[in-house]
């Protein structure tokens, strides 16, 4: 398909001689700049691979959203989710400033690893390739109006690489990464307003906990230096696919998007080494208090081994440390001080009878994640809450060591309150229980149903476990949610 020379691709020509206008037009303009590439061959199709200075990736590029006649490739940005991607972007960047003085001998002052630490230490860092088309070329960048430039060889004539030459009007259109592009200018501005102000910002790019603090010099080192890897030292990698027309375009941005499969939640949890949540699950409550963690459930409740799984695990501690439904967000600075009061929750979850153990959830709720998010938002309304009440700290205590006094047994008619008769209620001994739980007018009220003998909590866990964090309020004399002189 394209012209090659002893089996590798061509550069990419234009011409030398420059006869008219119209030749000069098409060959670029005088703004032109050089940049080191690969070219390959994905699929058949010529293709450039390129580094980019992180800084400058934002100015030569933008998303391809508009081509007349609205989106072409992309969906609706989402800032929360970007703003995500410049924390990490942030935390890789002070890592290459780190790296960048080891590569030069250079000692490593002491505030790195504390800024590190403070945003979310993890052991690598690393991007996936931008994926982007250059429009309005000839397919494949050859011929008039394509793209200038020639190869690099070594001394023994070897190809190295290909310098081309990118114009004005050469932009990078992003097929996939827009919000990576977008959280790379975030974390740039990020870096300007703290080295400008010398204060962590208060607003718009919120990168850091520690709102509006003044920057300290030891810091502030750090943030210069940083800023500096960005410019010059970290790179972001580039596919370019070249004269791509809309249609191919939208094509490419499915196939990217959903032609991979997705990772089993248990197993990414598994593997990732920076949020200080998994850090906890995995270093306190499989460490210390030898929770066994699995990365697959048992479906059949006769095979279960008592071990938990690590998504289940994640969702219960999201609940436990933030009040949310995942731990995307999670700094050491918010995570670290509430660790001891979620372990003495997990102390006394380990001490719940036939907790964990084989075959546990045919022996006890307490099993079923949902129950475990229950207390989770019991610990967290206790500890961690606006809205907790001034003697918190001893109705959190209540609420431990009556923990094990509960009943979690399948046959406890409180967890089945729902299914049972006006009259079964009253013969239960539940007819205080009312007052805690919401009125049945409104939202979900199927938290389960008995099966057998066994209670089966349903799959709607965000409408269920608050329910069951008030049924265990009502069995722990704690003050209910609903009484007006209570905050919680």
């Amino acid at each position: 398909m394209y012209a090659k020379v002893d089996g590798l691709p061509t550069p990419i020509r234009s011409m030398q001689t420059l006869d008219a206008l119209d030749a000069l037009s098409d060959s670029g303009d005088i703004n032109e700049t050089p940049f080191n590439v690969f070219i390959g061959h994905n699929l058949g199709h010529r293709v450039f691979t390129m580094s980019v200075p992180f800084r400058k990736f934002f100015d030569i590029s933008d998303v391809a959203n508009n081509r007349e006649a609205g989106p072409v490739a992309q969906r609706t940005l989402d800032e929360n989710h970007a703003k995500k991607l410049a924390i990490y972007m942030a935390k890789g960047l002070v890592s290459a400033a780190k790296m960048r003085r080891i590569a030069a001998d250079k000692p490593v002052p002491a505030a790195f690893d504390v800024i590190l630490r403070q945003l979310g230490e993890q052991p690598y860092f690393s991007l996936q390739p931008l994926v982007c088309n250059i429009r309005n070329i000839p397919p494949g960048g050859n011929g008039t109006g394509g793209i200038r430039g020639f190869r690099l060889e070594t001394n023994t004539g070897e190809t190295a690489a290909f310098k081309v030459f990118l114009s004005e009007r050469h932009i990078l259109w992003v097929v996939d990464g827009q919000h990576r592009r977008y959280a790379a200018d975030m974390a740039m501005t990020f870096l300007d307003q703290v080295r400008q102000s010398g204060k962590y910002p208060g607003k718009g790019a919120v990168l850091f906990a520690e709102k509006g603090r003044a920057v300290t010099e030891e810091e502030m080192l750090v943030w210069n230096e940083t800023y500096e890897a960005a410019r010059a030292y970290a790179t972001l990698t580039v596919e370019v696919h070249l004269g791509l027309d809309i249609s191919q375009e939208k094509q490419l941005f499915h196939d990217l998007n959903r032609l991979g499969k997705k990772v089993d939640a248990s197993l990414a949890f598994q593997f990732d080494g920076s949020n200080p949540i998994t850090h906890f699950i995995k270093r306190n409550l499989a460490g210390d208090l030898g929770i066994a963690i699995t990365e697959s459930e048992a479906k059949d409740w006769a095979e279960d081994t008592g071990a938990l799984v690590l998504k289940d695990l994640v969702g219960v501690n999201a609940i436990a440390f933030l009040n949310k439904g995942n731990i995307a967000g999670a700094t050491p600075a918010v995570i670290e001080p509430r660790e001891s009061a979620v372990m003495e929750l997990w102390s006394r979850v380990v001490e719940i009878p036939n907790f964990a153990s084989n075959r546990a959830k045919e022996k006890t709720v307490a099993a079923q994640p949902v129950v475990l998010k229950a207390l989770a938002k019991l610990t967290y309304d206790l500890n961690f809450s606006n809205r907790r009440p001034e003697n918190a700290d001893e109705l959190f205590q209540q609420f431990l060591s009556g923990l094990t006094e509960v009943d979690f047994s399948h046959s406890n008619p409180m967890w089945n309150y729902y299914g049972l008769s006006e009259g079964e209620r009253l013969d239960a001994g539940l007819s205080g229980l009312a007052a805690y739980l919401p009125d049945d007018l409104s939202g979900n009220r199927d938290v389960g149903s008995m099966q057998g003998s066994y209670m089966r909590f349903g799959s709607k866990h965000n409408d269920i476990f608050p329910i069951l964090a008030d049924m265990i309020r009502w069995a722990l004399k704690l003050p209910s949610r609903r009484d007006n002189s209570v905050l919680l």
